[in-house]
């Protein structure tokens, strides 16, 4: 259990710096053999990207870390349950298990929305939810409550 908590902090980290750039507080990191190759935080504001989550960024990174494109030998922490664009990102990219922090009851697909693992993929990725899940939930409201106090400021 230390392992898996060390590695979500790392994602905690990330998603610290996503916080300090005003994007949804969301770190990943990706682990192959014990060691983080890649770590990514959501850039959605800063690139002007739909796509710019932390999972594709992470996967994107480890992919030419290790110049492949499957990364089967590879788990991937996240602070939050991926939205359905990253699980199939992460399914197609071939990752051998996810670590999630809290659900996401908004976009959440692999449990809370969708669950994925209702449907037949030719890759099936192991799911483990609940590593620092106050942790990785408070950054998150803290985050919200951030903006609406921002909001009210400018009125």
């Amino acid at each position: 259990m230390i392992e898996k908590e060390y590695f979500m902090r790392e994602a905690l980290k990330e998603a610290k710096k996503a916080y300090k750039k005003e994007e949804i507080p969301v770190g990943a990191v990706i682990v192959k053999e014990g060691k983080i190759i890649a770590r990514a935080h959501n850039l959605k504001e800063l690139k002007k990207s739909s796509i710019s989550h932390a999972e594709i960024l992470a996967i994107q990174k480890a992919s030419k870390k290790l110049n492949a494109w499957r990364l089967e030998e590879c788990e991937m922490y996240i602070t939050l349950e991926p939205c359905m664009m990253c699980m199939g990102a992460i399914i197609n990219s071939r990752i051998k298990k996810i670590y999630i922090g809290t659900l996401d009851p908004k976009t959440g697909a692999c449990e809370s929305v969708i669950n994925i693992e209702n449907y037949k993929f030719n890759h099936v990725v192991e799911i483990e939810t609940g590593i620092l899940k106050e942790e990785c939930e408070y950054i998150l409201k803290d985050f919200f409550k951030m903006l609406r106090a921002k909001k009210r400021r400018k009125k």
